[in-house]
């Protein structure tokens, strides 16, 4: 579909860009004269799957487009244009209103939602604002980057479930070293969730959006995936550590016998993070007490540093603990840490529960610990995370 020209004003190349999208002749060519006519040049398409060709070409500054569309409908569209261009403010009309239809947009991110027939001003005031509002948001951007802030760009659900996509597609396991030091041998390997998606680089932020997305259930049985993959290549005699999500343990396919993770179970310790409410999953230790059945081991991880506290030891009777590395950082220098390490490590030898020290960054850490009755550590001191598994620096 050829671009409707505007007349250049004031200098081309300043002129405001507009994306025009409706599959309906007339009202396209209408709606193209009106904001040709406020100031703007305007590209028009006849649906989607057109518009985000020319949107792969040409930055906008608006888009405007009918939400029912052949072959790629409103929120669709949305979902694509945010794949592409993460601030453009994009106005949708419908002459079918529905509230459904506008909570969807309101929630993927659509600036405006409008009814047809759209009158001439509301309309060349809704794209003439935001204009001028996707205007703001670059400078943000571009003082966000100046200041090394470029921030995650969570952004809208749209945006956010093109990131998340990409990122599930692209979801890897490093794995980083367990080791005795007594011993200055390896015993297990933690798998570490890593992606390629910049935006979500951070574990934490991939968590955070699969929350928000509901997927939670779909990242887990993803990661299980790629580590039961993984035990084929793992060192013999050595354990694989797994983080789960506390929302995890609702989800029945983690229980099932012929689940890829389960044929591993007896090599397998799964964490249970205190950094959850895990108190808020129901019949919790019925759960762990069928992972047990399985064959699993369980830990809690980042003791001290969430919310259960001794309420963990007490519900899970874990077979190993490791203590958040806010404790560890800086240890051989901090007397109340000390004190506190030494009695989990007492605690826990009393009832016969392993004890993990992890972020492990310097050899004067490593020394008190040890003199605290600490054996097993993890931390880059040792090895960093990486694909396969690394060889252990003693």
């Amino acid at each position: 579909m050829p671009a409707h020209e505007s007349p250049p004003q004031h200098g081309d190349a300043k002129v405001p860009r507009v994306l025009l999208i409706d599959d309906d002749d007339a009202v396209r060519q209408a709606y193209a004269e009106l904001l040709s006519n406020s100031g703007t040049k305007v590209d028009a398409a006849g649906n989607g799957i057109e518009a985000i060709a020319l949107l792969q070409q040409t930055p906008y500054d608006a888009i405007v487009s009918d939400i029912t569309m052949p072959g790629m409908d409103g929120v669709q569209f949305l979902r694509a244009v945010r794949d592409l261009d993460l601030d453009v403010p994009v106005i949708l009309y419908t002459g079918n209103p529905a509230l459904e239809s506008a909570v969807r947009a309101v929630e993927h991110g659509a600036f405006r939602y409008l009814l047809k027939p759209v009158a001439p001003r509301e309309l060349q005031e809704t794209v003439q604002r935001a204009i001028r509002l996707h205007g703001l948001a670059r400078l943000k951007r571009q003082a966000l980057e100046l200041t090394g802030h470029s921030g995650k760009a969570l952004g809208d659900r749209a945006g956010l479930e093109g990131r998340f996509e990409r990122a599930l597609k692209t979801l890897w396991i490093a794995f980083q070293p367990i080791v005795s030091h007594s011993r200055r041998a390896v015993v297990a390997y933690e798998g570490l969730v890593r992606n390629d998606e910049p935006t979500m680089a951070s574990p934490h932020d991939f968590f955070d959006a699969a929350e928000r997305l509901h997927r939670i259930h779909e990242v887990g049985r993803s990661i299980r995936k790629h580590v039961a993959e993984a035990c084929v290549d793992a060192p013999p005699e050595t354990n694989i550590f797994v983080n789960l999500h506390p929302f995890d343990l609702e989800d029945e396919h983690l229980y099932a016998v012929d689940a890829p993770l389960s044929a591993n179970a007896k090599r397998v310790v799964l964490e249970l993070t205190e950094r959850a409410p895990l108190h808020e999953i129901p019949d919790i230790r019925l759960r762990v007490r069928g992972l047990r059945a399985l064959g699993f081991r369980v830990a809690v991880d980042d003791l001290g540093a969430g919310y259960a506290g001794l309420g963990a030891l007490a519900q899970f009777e874990p077979d190993i603990v490791k203590i958040d590395m806010s404790l560890v950082r800086d240890v051989d220098s901090d007397a109340t840490k000390q004190t506190v390490i030494r009695s989990m490590a007492t605690l826990c030898g009393e009832l016969g529960i392993s004890f993990v020290a992890e972020g492990i960054e310097t050899p004067e850490e490593r020394d008190v610990l040890t003199q605290l009755g600490c054996d097993l550590f993890q931390g880059t001191l040792f090895a960093a995370p990486a694909r396969g598994f690394p060889v252990p620096c003693f």
